[in-house]
């Protein structure tokens, strides 16, 4: 897939560069939380749900390793929230650049057509909440499409999946054009995790490992003070229909991974009751509200 991501490369150049020298790497490997038993009432929580772009697949055929989609097209959304707790706020995935606001007609390169029709910085703006302000940053992964407006919240703790980490910053990513993108996220405050990761210490926010469709590819679990439940997809899935057949992208980097993964999603789902977000969803943006303290 990254032959085709060559034009990000004009607008990654535009992010701030990482600064000489590097923060320390504070590794949590502690054993993950069980969620069923998180102790305590969780928090009250604040969601703001963001529009961060928009995403033509022009080749939908790239997004089924079974063949399924040949033929296809589909819009897509591209979603990142800002979670708020009584303790401090977290940035989940940072979207497409905004730089690609200023293209009016947005951006066709080989299998995508990129937009972003409100940049996040506004958004943010709307909410109150200036990016120097927000205490956590976290990505679902490393795509360039979830990495667009990093370099925003580089002054934020970066909390990363370990493997993730390192799958990012490998040496073959540095040459990737599209690096410039996360480059700023190296030398920032960083909690490495490996497993699940209780990011207030309450089960109410949890980012779950979910591999497969990257090496440290995680979704984000919120539990809101009435019990109810929100599971956020990262790229476990990109289509309702890829979630109901089981279906995965050509591009995953292991497919017994990811079917494991999906299998301990749905079961998480089926135990919590959740509510799942797909966050390349259209339909579900739509019928997200813009900022909610509970699901529908």
């Amino acid at each position: 897939m990254k032959k085709y991501l060559a034009i990000i490369a004009v607008f990654a150049a535009a992010c701030t560069p990482a600064e000489n020298g590097t923060k320390p790497v504070i590794e949590d490997d502690s054993a993950p939380t069980d969620n069923a038993a998180a102790a305590g009432k969780a928090a009250d929580l604040k969601v703001h749900a963001f529009d961060c772009g928009r995403i033509g697949m022009l080749d939908l055929a790239l997004f089924s390793s079974n063949g399924e989609y040949e033929g296809r097209e589909n819009k897509a959304a591209d979603m990142c929230f800002l979670i708020r707790h009584p303790e401090g706020d977290l940035m989940w995935d940072a979207g497409l650049p905004d730089s690609f606001h200023e293209q009016e007609e947005g951006v066709t390169n080989g299998p995508f057509h990129l937009s972003v029709p409100t940049t996040l910085a506004s958004q943010l703006e709307g909410a109150g909440v200036a990016p120097g302000d927000i205490e956590f940053f976290s990505i679902s992964h490393s795509h360039f499409d979830h990495v667009g407006n990093a370099a925003m919240f580089a002054g934020s703790t970066f909390l990363i999946d370990k493997d993730e980490r390192a799958h990012m910053f490998r040496d073959e990513a540095r040459e990737e054009e599209t690096f410039g993108l996360v480059a700023p996220l190296e030398n920032a405050e960083t909690i490495e995790f490996d497993g699940d990761y209780d990011v207030f210490g309450d089960g109410s926010v949890m980012i779950l490992a979910m591999p497969g469709h990257t090496p440290g590819h995680t979704s984000l679990q919120l539990t809101f003070s009435d019990d109810k439940t929100v599971l956020l997809t990262g790229d476990l899935y990109h289509l309702i229909e890829s979630r109901e057949k089981r279906i995965q992208p050509t591009f995953n980097t292991d497919k017994e991974q990811t079917l494991r993964s999906m299998d301990r999603f749905e079961a998480l789902a089926a135990e919590t009751g959740a509510q799942v977000v797909i966050q390349h969803s259209l339909e579900h943006m739509k019928a997200l509200p813009a900022k909610f303290n509970s699901p529908n």
